[in-house]
């Protein structure tokens, strides 16, 4: 298996300074993020730049206003990078601009998430974590990030500020799906997608974090799976399917939590969603994988392990929780998955893999430790 490892940016201080570290620090990946982007802005869901740069404004007018400290280190990512504020909103707001189009088209990406509760799991620990799919030539980082009194680590694309996938100091950690539903627009009221999932990341406690879900309103629909360790042996999750109508709690079951791109609760939340060809490959996926990691649980206590090889399942291939491109789409618009993680709460450290993890061994990094391989000393 080949060492596919992605760059770790340490970063401190204020907002705007968090932000011009990310953007000093990872300014050749942002360039290469916006050559990708505003080409599959226009060739996959037709809006040329000048519409991009449009909706941008919008977006940042609104997070200005709903979030002042974002909005200081999307300011702060320009300055350090030396690219348009603009150009790099449209990055961070990539969540709405795409998937509000996704709705029209019937679409949504093949993303997996997992909870694997500490009664199910070796040692007692809470695991966390998913496939994440996207495009496979995307450039991707993790931050750490001290933010007041917390240490967050955070994985993020290379000009999105904040992160979308990780877990804190206090044991707070986040995975996340996307969903389309009918009522979803990329101008709709509300909070946006990455700047929700920073707030959850930033959380001090499960109460916290899933009052951040809750909140206010959302333009758009997600999936966002939270879970707090406390002592090893003890841990919680709650799933919330957000949708612009409200939200709407999904439980484990039998200490598992599995969830793909579509709703499991639909009529909670009066949301229809307008799947097309991935309605298939998102219910395999949910299916697939809490098959596995039910039987697996049936055999003794989960190791980490485990749920990493589970991870690596291709039945259905190549929409399989290992996605690899389809030849339904053209080589340019294609999906995979560009991130492989299972988050170990208690331990406060992430295993992943940049790419399928077919393809790569699983490599550790802590919140506050040095970075190594599976299977190094």
């Amino acid at each position: 298996m080949k060492d596919a490892t992605l760059p770790v940016l340490s970063l401190s201080g204020e907002p705007y300074e968090i932000g011009y570290g990310h953007g000093r620090g990872a300014r050749p990946l942002i360039e290469r993020n916006l050559a990708l982007y505003f080409r599959r802005y226009r060739d996959e869901i037709g809006l040329e730049r000048g519409e991009v740069l449009r909706r941008a404004g919008v977006w940042l007018d609104r997070v200005k206003g709903l979030d002042p400290a974002y909005a200081a280190m999307v300011r702060g990512l320009s300055d350090g990078s030396e690219f348009p504020m603009l150009d790099l909103a449209a990055l961070d707001a990539r969540y709405e601009l795409f998937y509000g189009e996704f709705v029209r088209q019937g679409l949504a990406t093949a993303c997996t998430a997992f909870a694997v509760l500490p009664e199910r799991t070796e040692n007692g620990r809470l695991l966390l974590g998913e496939n994440w799919d996207w495009f496979p030539e995307v450039a991707a980082l993790w931050l750490r990030v001290e933010w007041g009194d917390l240490t967050v680590l955070a994985f993020t694309e290379a000009g999105i500020v904040g992160g979308k996938i990780g877990l804190n100091s206090a044991g707070v950690g986040l995975a996340v799906n996307g969903l389309v539903s009918h009522l979803d627009r990329w101008d709709g009221e509300g909070i946006p997608f990455h700047v929700r999932t920073w707030r959850i990341l930033c959380a001090r406690g499960l109460g916290e974090a899933v009052d951040v879900v809750k909140r206010d309103r959302a333009p758009g629909s997600a999936n966002f799976l939270v879970g707090a360790a406390g002592e090893v042996g003890h841990g919680a999750v709650v799933n919330l399917e957000r949708a612009p109508s409200g939200a709407a709690r999904v439980e484990p079951t039998d200490g598992i939590l599995v969830h793909a791109n579509h709703f499991l609760a639909p009529e909670r939340l009066g949301v229809r969603e307008p799947l097309a060809e991935e309605r298939r490959s998102t219910h395999l996926r949910q299916a697939r994988l809490a098959e596995i990691l039910s039987n697996a649980t049936g055999h003794g206590p989960l190791a980490a392990e485990k749920v990493q090889d589970a991870l690596r399942d291709h039945l259905g291939h190549p929409d399989s929780v290992c996605r690899h491109p389809s030849p339904v789409f053209p080589p340019q618009a294609n999906y995979a998955t560009a991130l492989s993680v299972v988050m170990d709460l208690h331990a406060r450290c992430v295993n992943y893999t940049s790419g399928p993890p077919c393809r790569s061994a699983f490599r550790t990094l802590a919140l506050d430790a040095a970075e190594r391989q599976e299977g190094d000393g």
